[in-house]
C-alpha cells in the first residue's frame, strides 16, 4: 500500500469512528433501579437521581425505586440525599442500576440538647444554635461569655472591661420593661442557679442556645428569655488523659482618651471656661501675662480687674483662672499630677488549668482544677477565682447507671478599684498628699466643688468579699422493660457569702462617725428534684415517636445577718476584726419566715412542675413537637399559684 492509499484508508477510518461515536451519543435509554443503604435495605425514599450536567432527573419512591428516561448511554447518574454521601455512577448503556449509598456524618447528625433530652440536629423543630468549645480553645476564653460572643446569631453578649469581665446575656434583645431579661442557664440537663463566673470554660464540651418561645413550655416561666444549655466534659474511652494549659497576658486600653495635661488645663480648659462665663471679659484678660502681645503691657493687664499693681502677675493670672492656693503653690514649684497615668495601667491576666479524664471498667470520670487571677486596666481592680469540677458516671448493672456532676468555686471580689470617674473633676495642679505628706489629701485642690481624691476610698478601706459555691447533681438512670428509661436527679446548691468592710476614720468621709465597719454573712441552700420518664419507638419504616415526662420540685432558702458598727474607741485600727470597740452597733436581718412545711429562713420559696413532650417524625422528613408544662410557684400568689405553658 503506497502512501496515498494509506492516507485515504486512515481518513475513512476516522470518519467511521466519528459516525459510531455520534450514534452512541445520540442513543437515549431508560434506566431504572433501587437505592438502599447499609442501615436501610428496604430502600431510601426521596433520593435525587439526575443526569450529570443536565436538569434531567427524578427522585426515588417510598421503596427507594426510580425510573429515569432519556439517559445518554455514555452518561453518568448522580445520586444525592441529605445524610448520605453523593455518589456518581457511569451508565455504560445499562438499563438497570442499583446503588448503595453511604451514610455521611454531618452537622445534621450532630446531637444537640433540647431540654431534658437530646436529639439530632436534623430532627429539630425549634430554633437552636450550638457551639463546640473545642473549636475555640486557641482563643483561651476566660468566661462563658467569651465562648458565646460572636458565635451565636441572635444572642447579645455584653462587654465589661473589669477584671471579672462579667457581662450580661440577652437572646434576641430586651423583651421586658421591668422584669429580668437574662436567659435561663441549664448545666448538664439541670437548671443552674449559680453564677456564670463559677463555670470554667475549659470544662465545657458544647453549648446549645434555645432561642424560640417553645423553650418556656419545657422549662416554664424561667425560660421566658430563652435558655442556654451547657454540657460539660466527660471521660472518653482509652488511656487516662491529662491536660494542662495556662495563659498569661495583659489587659490594655484599646483607646486612650486622655484628659488635659497640666499645661492644657490652664491654657485651654480654664481659660475657655472663664471667657465663656464672664460676659465682661476683655481681650487677653485670662492669658498668661508673660506672653502678652506687644501692645498690651503687664500694668494694663493687671489693671483690667483693679488687681494690686505690685502683685505677682503670675499669681494674679492663676487667681483669675480660679486656681486655689494649693494649686498656685504647686504651679510655682512646677509640680503637677498626671491623673490618667496614675489611674490606668496594663493589667496582668493569668489563667491555669489542669484536668484528668478517662473511662475504665464502666466508670467515666472527669476532674479539673483551675485558677484565674486578673487585673483590670483601672488600678485596684482585681479578681481571682479557683474552680474545680468532678463528673463521674458509673455503670452498676446492665440496667442501672449512677453518677454525679459537682462544681466547687471560691471567688474573691475584695478589690476596690480607683474611682476613675473622678479624673475630670480633679485638677492636675492639686496635691496628692496632705502638707505633711503622710495622708492623702481629701480634695487635691481644697475646693469644695472639686473632686475627692480618687485613691482615698481604696486606700482607707479594708475589704474582704468572697463567695464559696457548691453546685452538685446526683443522678441515677434506670432502663425499664419495653424501652422505657427513668432518670432521677437530686441537685443541691450551697452558697456561703462573706462581706467584711472597714472604713477608716483617717478618711474625711468617715471621720465624723468615728470610722465604720460592716460584717455581712449570707447562706443559701437550694435543692431540686427531677424525675424523668422517656420512651421512644420506631413504628414500621416511616414513623418515630419520642415521649418525655417530667416531674419537678424545688425549694430555696436563704439566711442573712448584717452588723454595722461606728464610733470605735479608742481607735478603729482593728476595723471589723474588733466590733466590740464600737460605741454604735446596728444589727439587721430579714427575720425568719416559714413555708407551709414549717421550713425556716430569712426567705423561703418553693415550686413544682409537670411537663410532657411528644415528638413525632414521619419518614424523617415531617416532624411535629407538642409540649406543655404546668408550673407552680409560691411567688405566684394564692389566687393563681400555677400557670400553664403550651407550645406546638
Amino acid at each position: 500500500m503506497n502512501r496515498k492509499e494509506l492516507c485515504r484508508f486512515l481518513s475513512t477510518m476516522v470518519i467511521l469512528l466519528f459516525a459510531l461515536w455520534g450514534t452512541a451519543v445520540a442513543q437515549q435509554i431508560t434506566v431504572q433501579g433501587n437505592v438502599t443503604s447499609a442501615e436501610n435495605q428496604n430502600g431510601i425514599p426521596g433520593v435525587s437521581v439526575t443526569v450529570s450536567g443536565t436538569t434531567n432527573g427524578t427522585t426515588t419512591d417510598d421503596d427507594g425505586k426510580f425510573t429515569l428516561q432519556n439517559v445518554p448511554g455514555n452518561g453518568r447518574l448522580v445520586f444525592s440525599s441529605i445524610g448520605f454521601k453523593t455518589q456518581t455512577i457511569s451508565v455504560n448503556n445499562q438499563t438497570t442500576i442499583n446503588v448503595t449509598l453511604q451514610t455521611e456524618t454531618s452537622s445534621l447528625d450532630q446531637i444537640v440538647v433540647i431540654g431534658y433530652g437530646t436529639t439530632k440536629k436534623k430532627d429539630l423543630t425549634g430554633a437552636i444554635a450550638s457551639v463546640k468549645v473545642e473549636q475555640l480553645e486557641n482563643e483561651h476564653p476566660a468566661s462563658v461569655q467569651d465562648v458565646l460572643r460572636g458565635n451565636v446569631p441572635g444572642l447579645n453578649v455584653g462587654f465589661s472591661a473589669t477584671a471579672k469581665g462579667d457581662a450580661g446575656l440577652q437572646i434576641r434583645g430586651k423583651n421586658t420593661l421591668n422584669a429580668g431579661s437574662s436567659p435561663l442557664i441549664v448545666v448538664d440537663g439541670v437548671i443552674y442557679y449559680g453564677a456564670l463566673a463559677d463555670i470554667n470554660p475549659n470544662d465545657i464540651e458544647t453549648i446549645d442556645v434555645l432561642k424560640d418561645a417553645s423553650s418556656a413550655a419545657v422549662y416554664g416561666s424561667k425560660a421566658a428569655s430563652g435558655v442556654i444549655q451547657i454540657t460539660t466534659k466527660k471521660g472518653k474511652t482509652g488511656k487516662p488523659t491529662i491536660n494542662v494549659n495556662s495563659s498569661i497576658g495583659t489587659a490594655t486600653m484599646s483607646v486612650n482618651n486622655r484628659v488635659y495635661n497640666a499645661e492644657e488645663f490652664l491654657y485651654t480648659w480654664r481659660r475657655n471656661v472663664k471667657y465663656s462665663t464672664n460676659i465682661n471679659a476683655k481681650p487677653y484678660q485670662f492669658d498668661d501675662p508673660r506672653q502678652l502681645p506687644s501692645n498690651i503691657s503687664v500694668a494694663d493687664w493687671i489693671a483690667y480687674d483693679n488687681a494690686n499693681p505690685n502683685a505677682d502677675p503670675v499669681v494674679v493670672w492663676l487667681q483669675r483662672l480660679n486656681l486655689q492656693p494649693v494649686e498656685i503653690e504647686n504651679y510655682k514649684k512646677g509640680q503637677s499630677i498626671d491623673w490618667y497615668d496614675m489611674m490606668f495601667h496594663n493589667g496582668l491576666r493569668q489563667d491555669y488549668n489542669i484536668s484528668l479524664s478517662g473511662r475504665k471498667e464502666g466508670v467515666n470520670y472527669y476532674w479539673s482544677l483551675g485558677y484565674m487571677n486578673n487585673e483590670g486596666v483601672v488600678k485596684g481592680d482585681q479578681y481571682g477565682v479557683a474552680r474545680s469540677r468532678l463528673n463521674i458516671d458509673a455503670k452498676v448493672t446492665n440496667f442501672l447507671n449512677v453518677g454525679m456532676n459537682t462544681q466547687f468555686s471560691i471567688r474573691d471580689e475584695s478589690s476596690i478599684p480607683v474611682d476613675w470617674g473622678l479624673i475630670t473633676a480633679n485638677s492636675p495642679w492639686g496635691s496628692f498628699y496632705n502638707d505633711d505628706s503622710t495622708l492623702l489629701r481629701f480634695r487635691p485642690n481644697d475646693e469644695v466643688s472639686g473632686g475627692n481624691n480618687p485613691f482615698g476610698v481604696p486606700t482607707y478601706s479594708n475589704r474582704l468579699r468572697k463567695y464559696y459555691e457548691l453546685n452538685a447533681s446526683l443522678f441515677a438512670k434506670l432502663s425499664l422493660p419495653f424501652g422505657i428509661k427513668f432518670q432521677t436527679n437530686f441537685t443541691p446548691r450551697f452558697e456561703w457569702y462573706n462581706f467584711f468592710n472597714g472604713q477608716s476614720v483617717l478618711w474625711q468621709d468617715w471621720a465624723n462617725i468615728g470610722g465604720r465597719a460592716t460584717r455581712e454573712n449570707r447562706n443559701i441552700y437550694q435543692w431540686q428534684i427531677d424525675n424523668l420518664l422517656t420512651w421512644n419507638k420506631d413504628i414500621g419504616r416511616d414513623h418515630h415517636i419520642d415521649i418525655t415526662l417530667l416531674q419537678n420540685a424545688e425549694k430555696f432558702q436563704v439566711w442573712r445577718n448584717k452588723v454595722v458598727a461606728t464610733g470605735f474607741q479608742p481607735n478603729d485600727a482593728l476595723s471589723y476584726h474588733n466590733l466590740a470597740a464600737a460605741t454604735g452597733v446596728v444589727v439587721t436581718n430579714a427575720g425568719d419566715y416559714s413555708d407551709e412545711s414549717g421550713t425556716l429562713g430569712d426567705e423561703v420559696s418553693s415550686g413544682d412542675a409537670l411537663m410532657s413532650r411528644l415528638f413525632y417524625s414521619f419518614k424523617q422528613r415531617y416532624m411535629l413537637t407538642l409540649t406543655v408544662r404546668r408550673d407552680g410557684y409560691s411567688a405566684f400568689g394564692q389566687m393563681n399559684p400555677r400557670a400553664t405553658f403550651p407550645s406546638a
